[in-house]
This record gives C-alpha cells, structure tokens and sequence, in this order.
C-alpha cells in the first residue's frame, strides 16, 4: 500500500458512504490503492462531478494502483469516448461527455465493455440514463477550497455494500 499522506482525512457515513477529503493529488494514491484491492472483474465505477472536479485524476491513480505502468499514459478520453488500460485488471476508461443520452451510448458500442472481464470508470454517467448498471460505485467528486476535494463514495447494489467497509478500513485506520 502506498504511503499515506497528511492531507486525507476518511470517514464512513451510516449510510454506507465513504467520504475522503484529499488535499493534493498525491493524496489520491490511498484511495486508489484501497480501491484497487477491493476491485473485480466486470466492475463499473460511476464518476460524476463537474468539468475540472478531478474524475481523470482519480482514474490516473486508480490505473496505477491496478498495476497500468507508466508507459500507458493515462488522458481523458473525452474525444475519443474510450480509452483501454493494461493492468492487474483491464481498465476501460469512458468519457461520455460529448453523448446527448442514452441513444448515443448505444449506438456508440460503449455498452459492451460493461460485459468484458475489467474494470469501467466511467465520467459523465449520467448519460447513461436507465442504461446505468444496478451493482456500481457511484464516486461523486465535489471541489472545495484551495484545490482540496471531497470523494464521496455510494456502493449501489449489495456486492459494493459488503466492499465498503473493506474500502473504508485502511483510510480510517491511517487517521487513528
């Protein structure tokens, strides 16, 4: 695991949420290892947040945890919707952005990555409309002050449920 860093802070919410406050980037790098231990084949990861929030910045970490090295540089696939990664697992990095809705991420071809044996991150899934997977992390990214930001992690479906404390258990502990 990588070394944790003074400016993350973690708790978990009753509700099951995890919610990590990172300072700088490198503080991404606890998250993501905690994240990349609890990853499995046919994962779905949901990032929402707005233009500039950190969702590619998490993905960077996230890839680097799964093992993606770093001949593969890891970019925003806002142009060309996907982005494929070779790691621990597989990771299929989405950018729906420039889709209008549902239509377009069907006739896109994006939707058969959800059945492949890797991980999806996916930024802007609210495109996704009732095409959104049931079992998914939804990773909400909110900007605070002076480049810090919050991560606000809701397992959705019960396979995430039982993961959350896993996830949860080594940041939490790094604060004691």
């Amino acid at each position: 695991m990588t070394a944790y860093t003074e400016g993350l802070t973690a708790a978990q919410r009753e509700d099951g949420a995890l919610v990590v406050t990172c300072r700088t980037p490198e503080d991404l790098a606890p998250l993501a290892d905690a994240l990349a231990a609890e990853l499995k084949p046919g994962d779905t990861l949901l990032l929402q947040g707005e233009l500039g929030a950190g969702k590619t910045t998490l993905t960077q970490s996230l890839a680097r945890a799964l093992g993606v090295g770093e001949e593969q540089y890891v970019a925003s696939p806002s142009f060309a919707l996907l982005h494929e990664y070779t790691g621990r697992l597989p990771v299929f990095h989405m950018d729906l952005y420039r889709l209008s809705g549902e239509d377009d991420v069907e006739a896109s071809g994006l939707l058969e990555y959800f059945e492949q044996q890797g991980v999806c991150v996916v930024e802007w899934p609210d495109r996704l409309g009732s095409l959104t997977p049931d079992s998914r992390l939804d990773i909400q990214i909110e900007p605070r002050p002076f480049e810090v930001r919050q991560f606000i992690l809701l397992p959705r479906g019960d396979a995430w449920r039982q993961r959350m404390a896993r996830i949860a258990e080594p940041l939490v502990k790094a604060m004691e």
